[in-house]
């Protein structure tokens, strides 16, 4: 049991930082795209520099997760990335102009890409005796926990002054709370290599074509998965949702995220890769109830956009961890998230630049590209299960 025991609490330690640093940047993240068209930015520019920071966010990190491996760092890059990540978002107290607010976004992301290889592979050595799909299930739940309260502090903020600076300063205090826990959990786990057995049979030359499938499954989730900047943009355009109702449904949001992390987290340990078929036939319909034109569409909309983005979180992570090696777990993680941002990038800017020529085009394209990833994920799961 003690065996157990260590790998998950360090499990649990990392995930009250993402709790605390979640408060941070997805609090600022709730009304990043009212924010910007408050400073003028159109609905193509929201689209581009949401998809420009995931867009760095993730292709930086092929860079940092070999980084990683190569130097052994893991702690280094972690606290690195994190620092500049969350510091960042406090920082748009100052912004008076869109591009400069555009900027401090992008730079955002750039701290979370030199981080988040490192953390998950990581955490990917403390899941192996839990189940890989339980431990990055519970840590997404305790990182959405944080994506819950942070839009709400927000929202409190915003009903209290209206005054956007006053909410972005605000969230200085979980940033610097996460950094020192982070701090903590180095102290005590200076080595979290040592979590996980070494004795994998998986080669280190190269990865298996189920790994292809599956990627080029996640990208055409990428390409039809719109960022909530955009649903937020959209919801005060149309005035489908009141301004300070913006944040509460991203709150709605992440905890639909924190409960679709767990559950699919736990099926994918049993059944394995081919629940990302289910969570993504549920998650394609958020755009036609998102994009509508009521409340109670918008509402359901942010519901099934959380249960997309808590399988994503959870299982497409933990299915990384079982196709890499040991020694490669960084650059595994790395390659992953490069391609399935530049896929990000490619659907964010398209489905911004659809938004302003017809919203009708947007919502097809979402749901399409989505529904062509369903069979690709049953294909890998079918392989996966013949392989083992």
């Amino acid at each position: 049991m003690k065996e157990l025991t260590k790998p998950l609490r360090f499990v649990v330690l990392l995930g009250i930082v993402s709790l605390l640093a979640d408060v941070t940047y997805e609090g600022a993240r709730s009304v990043t795209g009212p924010y910007l068209a408050l400073l003028g930015a159109s609905g193509a520019a929201v689209g581009i520099v949401a998809g420009a920071g995931e867009l760095v966010g993730y292709a930086l990190r092929l860079w940092s997760g070999r980084l990683a491996d190569r130097t052994q760092r893991y702690w280094t890059l972690t606290l690195l990335g994190y620092a500049i990540n969350l510091l960042a978002v406090p920082a748009l107290a100052l912004a008076d102009q869109w591009p400069t607010a555009a900027a401090l976004m992008v730079i955002e992301r750039t701290g979370k890409a030199i981080r988040t290889p490192a953390r998950d592979a990581m955490l990917s050595y403390a899941t192996h005796e839990a189940g890989r799909g339980w431990g990055f299930g519970l840590h997404e739940a305790m990182d959405q926990i944080g994506a819950t309260l942070g839009p709400m502090v927000v929202a409190a903020v915003l009903w209290w002054r209206g005054d956007y600076q006053i909410a972005f300063a605000v969230l200085l205090l979980p940033a610097l709370a996460a950094l020192s826990v982070l701090l903590i959990a180095r102290h005590l786990y200076p080595e979290p290599r040592e979590l996980e057995p070494v004795g994998r049979t998986l080669s280190a030359k190269g990865f298996s074509s189920v790994f292809w499938i599956y990627l080029s499954g996640t990208c055409l989730v990428a390409v039809g998965f719109a960022d909530y900047p955009l649903l937020a943009y959209h919801f005060q355009v149309e005035s489908t949702v009141p301004g300070t109702w913006i944040p509460i449904f991203y709150s709605v949001a992440m905890a639909a995220d924190a409960l679709s992390a767990l559950c699919f987290g736990r099926w994918f340990d049993r059944k394995g890769l081919g629940v990302l078929a289910v969570s993504t036939a549920i998650s394609a319909l958020f755009a036609p109830f998102a994009f509508g034109n009521s409340f109670g569409l918008a509402l359901a909309g942010a519901v099934l956009w959380g249960v997309g983005l808590g399988a994503q979180e959870s299982v497409m992570r933990a299915a990384i961890a079982t196709m890499a090696p040991h020694g490669l777990r960084g650059t595994a993680y790395g390659l992953f998230n490069s391609i399935f941002g530049v896929f990000w990038f490619l659907g964010s800017s398209l489905l911004g630049w659809l938004y302003d020529v017809s919203v009708l085009a947007l919502v097809i394209t979402s749901v399409a590209a989505q529904g062509l990833a369903i069979p690709l994920f049953v294909i890998a799961g079918r392989a996966t299960k013949k392989g083992s």
